[in-house]
């Protein structure tokens, strides 16, 4: 009777390992990310995934032009799964180009509405992933010996004092220079837009190939002001750097991150897992844990205190249906390439 019941048993063990063989293979193999958030968000983020559910990220981490152009060259056969992080323009651009899968998330209620917005701008093929406004981190150490003030206006950054102190990034490669360009076109108008880019040019020491440099050459004091999304100098500042921020008294553009699916992903199913655990509560909190202190689009949980409120900034009305097209960003770029980067500094 005991050999029986070990016989049943043992059938019942295998039977049960055969059945649920599929469900732990699900739970394994591989995704390809592409990710143009900050970089130990990137990292620490591909890390707790792969530990929850067994599943290797392959990650590189490059600014969102840089991407755009990638998925680009590669849409007749696509070696990423997942794009996620950076500023939401090129993802938009990339969804107007069909490179893009369509995903509506059954928690789209959990959303921050600006998040939701997203989804219904691009037939649902970018997410709105988190939020953070464009501004000016500066090094108060070096703006002391140099006995420059403290910038508070756009303003500012053209009088002659900053000459050879402002960082920017480069908008072909960059997300964030480009939301600044589109930024201060919709709140000057396009012409005095411009004449005021070419104002700034004189100012800039360089062009940064992503929007994240800046922060990290304020705080180690390579350059005095760095124009950016204000979240990056935060970090610095908690860590004590002599690193303060400021929102333009004018106004001031901002961002919202995207996450998307590619067209014709390999690792489809696996890229879901990652796409849904990343707009998770656990997901979304890893950005603070990170240092990236951008506004989550999850709004179940209770953001990191350090986060910086938006509360008294002023905000433009940004555009991200116009200026989230391909021809309008090419055509901005194109005119900064031939009527700005062209200058003498």
């Amino acid at each position: 009777m005991r050999t029986t019941a070990f016989r049943i048993l043992g059938v019942s063990a295998a039977l049960a390992s055969v059945l649920f063989w599929p469900q732990a293979q699900a739970q394994q193999g591989t995704v390809n990310a592409l990710c143009s958030t900050d970089a130990g968000w990137c990292e620490m983020a591909a890390t707790e995934f792969t530990r929850a559910t067994g599943i290797k990220v392959n990650q590189a981490h490059k600014g969102t032009g840089e991407i755009g152009a990638q998925l680009r060259a590669e849409a007749a056969n696509p070696k990423t799964d997942i794009w996620w992080g950076g500023t939401g323009d090129p993802f938009l651009q990339a969804a107007e180009q069909g490179l893009l899968d369509a995903y509506r998330p059954a928690y789209i209620n959990d959303l921050h509405e600006w998040a939701v917005r997203q989804y219904a701008m691009s037939g649902n093929q970018v997410g709105g992933f988190y939020t953070s406004t464009i501004g000016f981190g500066f090094n108060t150490d070096v703006l002391k010996k140099k006995k420059i003030p403290e910038p508070k206006c756009w303003a500012d950054l053209v009088k002659p004092e900053y000459k050879g102190e402002i960082g920017i990034s480069h908008p072909a490669t960059s997300g964030t220079a480009y939301t600044i360009i589109a930024g201060l076109v919709q709140q000057m108008g396009e012409e005095p837009a411009f004449d005021y880019l070419k104002k700034l040019h004189r100012n800039t020491i360089s062009y940064t190939r992503s929007g994240q440099a800046q922060a990290p050459e304020v705080a180690k004091g390579e350059v005095a002001v760095g124009v950016s999304f204000l979240f990056g100098f935060e970090r610095w500042r908690h860590e004590k750097f002599p690193v303060k921020t400021a929102s333009p008294c004018e106004g001031t553009g901002y961002e919202i991150g995207g996450i998307a699916l590619v067209k014709g992903a390999r690792n489809k199913a696996n890229a879901l897992q990652y796409y849904d655990w990343l707009m998770s509560p656990a997901g979304q909190a890893i950005g603070a844990k990170a240092g990236s202190f951008q506004t989550p689009a999850n709004k179940t949980f209770k953001p990191d205190a350090r986060i910086p409120s938006s509360d008294g900034v002023k905000l433009i009305k940004y555009d991200f249906e116009k200026y989230g097209k391909a021809a309008e960003r090419r055509r901005l770029i194109d005119r900064w390439t031939r009527e700005v980067e062209s200058l003498p500094r």
